[in-house]
């Protein structure tokens, strides 16, 4: 009798894999966005490509598209200035002070990526979940090196059916 009941889990097993296969097939790659600045403090560029992806024609106006870097790069130009001053002072005084001049570097970058985060969760809610599609602020290995840099992520909510008994 167990021997029954194993069986019967790999069955499920397996038609629970198909499914996850099926459904990965239907979802686009999400579109990575890279930072396009000339200067980067923790891994976060002080501005990203406002060139509209080919991925997300006929999904989103490129309007709309603008006007969400637009206000991502309105944040970075109003906080990453400052970041770099805070950095400057710390690495001249980190001799000095065991390096505790960076931990304002430090807070400052983490209040950045949290006013990003909940520019992007507004604009989610409002916008762009209705348009099947979800930003965020995310961490990936640079292409060149070993380093890690922050780039906007835009991936795609899939639609998933819903059962009308007639």
């Amino acid at each position: 009798m167990a021997d029954f009941d194993a069986i019967y889990e790999e069955e499920e097993i397996i038609d629970d894999n198909l499914e996850d296969q099926m459904h990965a097939t239907l979802v686009p790659e999400p579109i990575v966005i890279r930072g396009a600045g000339n200067m980067t403090v923790f891994g976060l560029s002080n501005r990203f490509n406002s060139e509209f992806p080919s991925g997300l024609v006929s999904r989103v106006a490129p309007e709309e598209f603008k006007a969400t870097i637009g206000r991502i790069n309105a944040v970075l130009k109003k906080t990453l200035p400052m970041n770099v001053k805070w950095l400057f002072c710390g690495c001249m005084c980190c001799c000095c002070t065991l390096g505790c001049s960076l931990w304002p570097v430090i807070c400052l970058s983490k209040r950045t990526q949290n006013t990003l985060d909940k520019l992007l969760e507004w604009e989610n809610s409002h916008l762009y979940q209705k348009l099947g599609l979800h930003w965020r602020l995310t961490k990936q290995q640079c292409d060149s090196n070993s380093m890690m840099e922050y780039v906007l992520l835009i991936e795609f909510i899939p639609k998933i059916p819903i059962y009308r008994p007639d």
